[in-house]
């Protein structure tokens, strides 16, 4: 019973980990938010500019989660192992 405890365990605390990242529209949420509470906008002025704030916000760029699948995948299918994989995953996540 002791053993089934241990990875129980750490799959919920994955699991919650995951849960707490903010997302990049959560992040533009949030800008927006602080936007228009500098301004003291309110009822339909702020649901006006709420709404064109988040569609002109630029999407952010690739997020290292992302560069990291691509990079990874890539690695994978290039069949790289040990050195000459740390080396190329190195270099793919430094590039922009």
């Amino acid at each position: 019973m002791k053993m089934l405890r241990v990875p129980l365990l750490v799959m919920g605390l994955l699991m919650c980990a995951q849960g707490f990242a903010a997302t990049a529209q959560q992040n533009k949420m949030t800008t927006c938010n602080a936007d228009a509470t500098a301004k003291s906008l309110k009822g339909d002025e702020r649901k006006a500019f709420m709404s064109t704030c988040l569609k002109a916000t630029p999407a952010p760029a690739a997020t290292q989660q992302e560069k990291m699948k691509t990079c990874n995948a890539t690695a994978t299918t290039q069949a790289l192992k040990g050195d000459a994989r740390k080396t190329f995953m190195s270099d793919c996540l430094k590039k922009k």
